[in-house]
């Protein structure tokens, strides 16, 4: 039997992140995932989305000694772009920046490759004496009472842990085991994720087009190989991203810069295509005996405005002040879920809101949503209190 403080079951980005932030919070922590963290571009596995870290996220990945490790790699986002194309031709016909400099003088956040942000992250950990990282190794049982959790892995070791963190995605096994259900939205969409590179600068501009299906969406990264790139993720209904998918490269390539309405010039596929199912998902508590639920284990949203790591980032701070010295004490886990849920839950319905909107097929639809996006534009107000709304600030 090994003791922890606190247990991290998950090592994806939010489960990698949170494990640097216990550990450089002083506490000792044990981070296990089944499968080793890919942290190669090229290397099969390697997750190709990309990560828009919000400026409220930049001080937990400051705190957690991460920030200095990632910043070198990172692309601002200065300006949010959206665009709707919504018309007979696939082209822009209503054009909206929202720019950061109104609200601030920071960008709106800072954009990296998933693969990278697991490279540098698992670096840190490895640098950090109290935190072990045991990846090839899952949480297989979890018997959670209000003294401890007692946690079996999936090799037939035990650990005893203070608290133990469900950051295990969107099956969570943690989540299971407590016998927590969800309320789960399913919108028969897909997002296909993958880098291309472009003719024209992004120039640090985030761009959301949207048409039909669900939105397209160009996030700016550092140049590749002396070429201009953005990361996609392009999310339609099933039946045509897999129509999308079975596509010749360089029919695909014909669809991708129609899609992309020429804003960036000619686009050119540069990695692999990944896909992933489109749901929204909020568990029915956050917390259990001894236990916490963050991320994908207590929310999906669809990748919209660049909310989903930044909320998983949010509950890792809270969960982190609320623990102070004592993790895992069932104040502080009921405070948790007393703060966290609700906000959760609260994006959740207006992300599926703007993601319904994005999937509108029928023209006269399309033309009402154009309206709505010049008109809430409009208002000086309006605009700034959106941009607020999104970063999470007031």
């Amino acid at each position: 039997m090994q003791d922890c403080d606190v247990l991290v079951s998950g090592g994806g980005v939010a489960g990698l992140v949170a494990a640097a932030a216990f550990g450089a919070a002083g506490h000792s922590v044990i981070c296990v995932d089944p499968a080793p963290p890919v942290t190669d571009e090229a290397a099969e596995g390697s997750d190709l989305r990309s990560t828009a870290f919000l400026n409220p996220s930049i001080p937990v990945l400051d705190a957690a000694g991460l920030w200095e490790r990632l910043a070198p790699h990172a692309t601002p986002l200065q300006v949010m772009r959206i665009i709707d194309a919504g018309g007979s031709q696939p082209q822009a016909r209503l054009t909206r920046d929202f720019d950061a400099a109104e609200i601030s003088d920071q960008p709106f956040g800072w954009n990296l490759p998933n693969w990278l942000l697991k490279r540098e992250i698992s670096a840190r950990i490895a640098c950090q004496q109290n935190i072990r990282f045991l990846p090839g190794t899952g949480t297989a049982g979890l018997l959670a009472r209000d003294s401890e959790a007692l946690v079996t892995l999936t090799d037939g070791s035990r650990i005893r842990a203070r608290l133990v963190v469900g950051a295990d995605g969107r099956n969570s096994p943690v989540r299971q085991a407590l016998g927590i259900g969800t309320r789960t939205i399913r919108y028969g969409q897909k997002a296909l994720a993958f880098a291309v590179t472009h003719t024209r600068p992004h120039n640090n501009v985030s761009t959301e087009i949207h048409r039909s299906g669900g939105p397209f969406t160009l996030v700016p990264l550092p140049d590749r190989d002396g070429r201009h790139s953005s990361a996609v993720v392009w999310i339609e209904r099933g039946p045509e991203t897999a129509r999308l998918r079975a596509l010749p490269r360089e029919e695909f390539e014909t669809e991708l810069n129609r899609r992309s309405a020429g804003i960036l010039g000619h686009l050119t596929q540069a990695t692999r295509l990944t896909e992933w199912p489109i749901i929204s998902q909020i568990a029915d508590s956050f917390t259990g005996p001894r236990t916490a639920l963050i991320a994908e284990a207590a929310h999906v949203v669809p990748p919209i405005g660049a909310q989903g790591l930044n909320m998983s980032l949010a509950d890792l701070k809270a969960l982190i002040d609320i623990s102070g010295d004592r993790p895992g004490a069932s104040a502080g886990l009921d405070s948790y879920n007393r703060r966290r849920r609700p906000e959760a839950l609260a994006r959740l319905i207006g992300i599926d809101a703007l993601n319904r909107t994005s999937m509108i097929s029928a023209r006269p639809l399309r033309d009402l949503r154009a309206a709505a996006l010049g008109s809430l534009y409009a208002a000086a107000p309006v605009r700034k209190l959106l941009m607020r709304a999104g970063l999470g600030v007031h």
